[in-house]
């Protein structure tokens, strides 16, 4: 038997800003702790995108993980599992200090790529990248086969979308009509050594997108209220297009320091840098509510 109908939260713009900043600063907060390097720039980037989908997008009771009706999510950049770990805190599936407290060590349900079987919650273990788009149209097309009417949403870096296997599912996810699959592209432009285009030739993007027969929304990333209208937007999970949303972001974005710096793809945060990256995210804040 099912459990009860589940509805989206609806957090105004505003409140999904300060979520953002809260997600960002415990992102920062926890770099500064952990000895080992977090996937910083990459966690920075998909942080509007992730606080977006958790607290407006996405179907999903934190009390109620197994009702058949929630909405499923694979992170496909599996390296910014420490981000997603807090945006899920935020909602209420985790407790924050418990991230803090065991992130990366032997046995930690918080690894530093998701494992389903170590946390509940997390419905796909991801960090190979090109894989986590597979997933979610397999996820797709069993749920259309069961007469489900929740979605599959997946975020992928726009730098694994390189990889074949993206493509081959993309194919699949438009030859078995699934409308109810939603991919996110967090476009930052950026690689782990390199800017992408210095690698691969991805433009025209969103054309390479409609030309395998997606519906294709184009929005900037760090725009809350643009992300919100875009997830409000998204046509019903009935119809026969898959939707991907290529948003455009900011590696390290709200930290001056950081953004668009290739140095910052993982490292770790001293003291006084933590000092210098808190300030920086703070003035960005409050430029960004001015």
């Amino acid at each position: 038997m099912g459990g009860p109908v589940l509805q989206a939260e609806r957090r105004s713009v505003r409140e999904l800003e300060g979520l953002a900043y809260e997600l960002r600063a415990k992102l920062l907060r926890l770099c500064g702790t952990y000895e080992g390097a977090v996937h910083i720039g990459g966690d920075l980037s998909a942080a509007d995108l992730l606080t977006a989908l958790f607290q407006r997008a996405m179907r999903v009771d934190p009390g109620d993980l197994a009702n058949p009706a929630r909405d499923r999510f694979v992170l496909s950049k599996g390296h910014a599992a420490v981000c997603m770990y807090i945006a899920m805190a935020i909602r209420g599936f985790f407790d924050y200090d418990d991230i803090v407290a065991t992130y990366g060590q032997l046995d930690s349900a918080y690894g530093m790529h998701p494992c389903k079987v170590q946390l509940p919650g997390v419905e796909a273990s991801t960090g190979s990248l090109g894989h986590g788009l597979p997933i979610a149209v397999g996820m797709a097309l069993g749920a259309r086969g069961r007469g489900e009417d929740h979605r599959v949403f997946t975020l992928m870096g726009d730098g694994e979308t390189g990889e074949g296997s993206v493509w081959e599912a993309a194919m699949a996810a438009r030859s078995n009509e699934l409308g109810n699959l939603v991919a996110v592209i967090d476009r930052n432009r950026q690689l782990m050594t390199s800017f992408a285009e210095e690698r691969v030739s991805f433009e025209p993007y969103p054309d390479k997108w409609r030309a395998f027969g997606w519906n294709v929304v184009q929005v900037d990333g760090h725009d809350m209220a643009a992300l919100a209208d875009a997830f409000d937007a998204l046509p019903p999970a009935s119809s026969d297009r898959p939707t991907v949303v290529i948003a455009e972001t900011v590696k390290g974005k709200g930290v001056d320091f950081m953004e668009r710096n290739l140095a910052w793809h993982a490292g770790s945060l001293g003291a006084e840098d933590l000092k210098r990256a808190i300030v920086a995210l703070e003035h960005a804040y409050a430029k960004e509510i001015d």
